[in-house]
Formats: C-alpha cells, sequence, structure tokens
C-alpha cells in the first residue's frame, strides 16, 4: 500500500462524504421542516411499517440506541402515530400519519436530488465498486446490518 494512502485517510474521506451529503440534505429537507434522522425515521416507517420503537431503532443508522425522543417529536407533529398491537396490547405500534405520508413525498425529491450529485459524479461500475467496499468495511456493525435488512426489504418489495 501506497505511503500516502491508508486507514486514515479512508476515515477522513468517509467521514468528509457523509458530512457533506447530510449538509445537502439538510438543505434540501429545510422545505419540508425535518431534519435528516427525522427524515430517516419517516423513510423507514414509509417502508417497513408498523414497527416498534425497538424495531425502528435497528433499522436507522443516524441514530443510535433507542430513538424515543427522535419519535415523539415525530408524533408531536403528528407526522407519527402510535398505536397499540391488535394482539398485545402491551406493544405500541409506529405507523406514519397521513401528515407523515406527505412529508414523505418531499422527503422522496430531497434523496433524490442527493443520490443524483452522487450519480453525476461516479460512473455505474465505480458505485458498484465503492458499494463492494463499503459494504466488507461495515460488515457485522450495526449500521451494515440496518442497510442490509432496509435494502432486502426493499428488493421484496419491489419484487
Amino acid at each position: 500500500m501506497s505511503a500516502t494512502i491508508g486507514a486514515g485517510e479512508i476515515r477522513l474521506l468517509v467521514l468528509a462524504a457523509q458530512r457533506h451529503g447530510s449538509r445537502m440534505l439538510a438543505g434540501y429537507l429545510r422545505e419540508a421542516s425535518v431534519t435528516p434522522t427525522q427524515a430517516e425515521a419517516l423513510q423507514v416507517l414509509g417502508g417497513h411499517a408498523p414497527l416498534t420503537l425497538v424495531e425502528l431503532g435497528r433499522l436507522l443508522i443516524s441514530e443510535t440506541g433507542s430513538p424515543s425522543r427522535l419519535v415523539d417529536t415525530l408524533v408531536q407533529r403528528g407526522l407519527v402515530t402510535r398505536e397499540p398491537d391488535e394482539v398485545d396490547k402491551r406493544v405500541v405500534q409506529l405507523r406514519l400519519a397521513p401528515a407523515g405520508h406527505q412529508v414523505l413525498a418531499d422527503i422522496q425529491d430531497a434523496i433524490s436530488i442527493v443520490d443524483d450529485f452522487i450519480a453525476a459524479r461516479l460512473t455505474h461500475d465505480e458505485m458498484t465498486r465503492l458499494v463492494a467496499l463499503l459494504r466488507k468495511l461495515l460488515h457485522d456493525t450495526p449500521g451494515g446490518q440496518a442497510i442490509r435488512t432496509r435494502i432486502e426489504a426493499a428488493q421484496t418489495r419491489n419484487a
């Protein structure tokens, strides 16, 4: 390996890419009045609901631990509902409220803009190689598992 390329540079590049993408996304999400973390929660609920708080927490990449404060905010804003489970009334299920579905459409538009930014800079082959390398890097991590679960569910829905 070259002396100028190493794990430290990779760490910094991943961090810089994440920060740039988050700032970019946050700017586009201002119109929807949601943060990137709130947008991710709404996106996950839009594709996987109903979910318990623990299940939602396992699928979030931007939030570690229990996302209870995040969900509280989304419930207070009328974007998410809490409902007792039909079988076990002690369990609370989270779903998008009608207003959450409306905001989700705006979120999807913002995400598409950021995705287009990436696609304009990398070829399909470069994206394929980068995805493979990042999957290898994140294998056996909570974030890597959350991404795998979300991608697999999306592929099942689209099949």
